[in-house]
């Protein structure tokens, strides 16, 4: 789901009450592109790889904004469409992580987000899908440098795309206007290159985790943020899971998916997910009290999230507005045995997150 995906200029995308989506067949490689006519949307890939003989993480996600206030103007320059961007890279040996922002109005060759592809361009930042040999396949090139680091990377798919929810459609509240059209590209082989202080490293081996999500709405009332993991497992599966959360902590809604090699995917009912915080780290920096250890449980079993690193939290009050914390982390069984690894985000902890 995604801070990844905090777009929290409520006032730019409020408008009329949401509606519920209608369960539709997503269709490729349309449905890979932009969706204007919907509030918020997001394209979001984290990693980890092998480059210089050093572990690192790393996170680039873009954003789409439709800002209704604006769609009734008849000027070229009426910002009806704004576009955000995300990076970051979690430096596990040096115990660091480096992030980026950048916003734009879309248009004037400056941001794009296309329709029919995945196609997104934020000035000098880029995302772009090409087609590989097999029907269906995906390589998806990101490009983006930041102070102090830059990401050269290819994510070549591996598996078929993983359709979440029912059949694409995730619910994310009790209410049927609460929801989002949502697939994932688990298991991305990462090929490329990370810069970092001035030192080109070509990536020798790594796994990634994209993410495709529109919507009109998907806080129910009184949530405050999410929790969410999406864990390429190290024998080919793929678990996700997330929890809505109260301000005292409770969920107010749940759920996720489990894919398994050669079988189909298992969606998780709300009830069958829960997430009970075994560790918290306090940021120096905003004051916020992240639990950065979990115990998650569901259908496939319970399992414990460790973060690589407890800081890596990012400010992205230059651009969404969000403080929230994402970074890369490790999946562990009930016996203690790492069985997957990615990435943990978690919301509202800084403050109440707005996606009005």
């Amino acid at each position: 789901m995604v801070g990844r995906r905090a777009l929290l200029l409520g006032a730019l995308a409020a408008g009329s009450p949401a509606l519920a989506l209608p369960p539709r067949t997503l269709a490729f490689p349309r449905d890979h592109g932009s969706h204007p006519e919907l509030r918020t949307e997001w394209w979001y890939i984290t990693g980890h790889a092998q480059a210089g003989g050093r572990p690192w993480g790393f996170q680039i996600t873009f954003f789409r904004s439709r800002v209704e206030a604006a769609q009734g103007l008849r000027s070229a320059f009426a910002a009806k469409q704004l576009l955000f961007a995300h990076a970051a890279l979690t430096d596990v040996q040096g115990g660091q992580q480096l992030h980026g922002q950048r916003i734009a109005r879309a248009g004037f060759g400056i941001a794009e987000a296309a329709e029919d592809d995945t196609r997104i361009r934020l000035g000098s930042w880029s995302l772009l899908r090409h087609i590989t040999g097999a029907p269906g396949a995906s390589r998806y090139a990101l490009h983006a440098q930041a102070e102090g680091f830059g990401l050269e990377l290819d994510c070549a798919s591996t598996q078929p795309v993983l359709l979440q929810g029912q059949a694409g459609l995730s619910r994310k509240g009790p209410q049927e206007s609460q929801a989002s059209y949502y697939y994932s590209q688990p298991q991305l082989a990462v090929g490329g290159a990370i810069t970092h202080a001035g030192r080109r490293m070509p990536v020798t081996a790594g796994r990634a985790w994209m993410d495709h999500e529109w919507s009109e709405a998907l806080m129910p009332p009184g949530a405050v943020g999410w929790d969410w993991i999406g864990m390429n497992l190290h024998d080919g599966g793929a678990l996700t899971a997330f929890q809505l959360r109260r301000a005292d902590g409770g969920a107010l809604w749940a759920g996720g998916s489990l894919r398994r090699p050669g079988e189909a995917v298992r969606a998780f009912a709300p009830g069958e997910v829960a997430f009970t915080p075994l560790r918290q780290w306090v940021s120096p920096a905003s004051g916020a009290r992240y639990p950065v250890e979990w115990r998650v449980d569901t259908p496939a079993g319970a399992f414990t999230v460790h973060p690589v690193l407890d800081g890596q939290e990012l400010d992205s009050q230059g651009s969404t507005g969000a403080i929230y914390w994402e970074g890369l982390s490790l999946l562990r069984d009930a016996a203690g045995r790492e069985v997957g690894r990615g990435y943990l985000e978690m919301t509202g902890y800084a403050r109440r997150l707005r996606l009005e």
